[in-house]
């Protein structure tokens, strides 16, 4: 019951992950967030692993989606640290999220709740001709701390899956070491007594 009911939240785990960073790799794509789009990715691709080793009782599954959680943690740690602007990092910077292959920023800066976008004209002599130069303003949440809030939800949900993914592989392991204990009688050649039967047969004549 224990194995089920923890296969059970794992798998419940395994499919919020999968809807919450669907969301987020939509979210990315509009706003051309390359290194985000390619981990977004990798961890879409995981968790489906990871919720085929806990269905189909595969313990080397699980536990690989285990160890990558770490990365994934540690991956948006990286992002909160990033749009907060941590030491030296700083969200402006090209390089990080878009690989210097743009210059957007997060899709929520000019889509967040409340954001009305203004083009303003003329654009500056230093503005590049293909891109428009706009005023931001009226918003309810700055798009750094939607971006915050959505690594932190990941980070929560990575969080329970690791320890519903432990917990899943130890339970596996037990129930394997278990059947194993079970199905080792047979290895001895036991052999529960026999019935013989008492009936001669008698020749018959024709």
């Amino acid at each position: 019951m224990g194995c089920c009911s923890g296969r059970c939240t794992l798998a419940f785990i395994c499919g919020m992950q999968l809807v919450s960073v669907l969301e987020r790799q939509v979210i990315d794509f509009l706003g051309y967030q390359w290194a985000p789009i390619l981990t977004n990715f990798l961890h879409i691709i995981i968790v489906i692993l990871g919720l085929f080793g806990t269905i189909q009782f595969r313990p080397r599954y699980v536990t690989g989606y285990a160890a990558w959680l770490v990365v994934w943690m540690t991956w948006n740690v990286f992002i909160i640290c990033f749009y907060l602007e941590v030491g030296d990092l700083s969200r402006d910077s090209d390089l990080v999220l878009t690989f210097n292959l743009s210059m957007h920023r997060s899709w929520w800066m000019e889509n967040g709740p409340g954001c009305r976008v203004t083009p303003i004209t003329p654009p500056p002599s230093w503005a590049p001709e293909d891109h428009r130069y706009i005023s931001i303003s009226g918003c309810l949440m700055d798009f750094q701390f939607i971006e915050v809030a959505h690594s932190s939800l990941q980070i929560l949900l990575a969080l329970m899956g690791f320890i519903y993914a432990c917990y899943v592989v130890k339970l596996i392991s037990e129930e394997e070491d278990s059947f194993d204990f079970i199905g080792g009688f047979d290895s001895y050649g036991y052999q529960g007594p026999q019935k013989t039967s008492h009936l001669q047969l008698q020749p018959m004549y024709m």
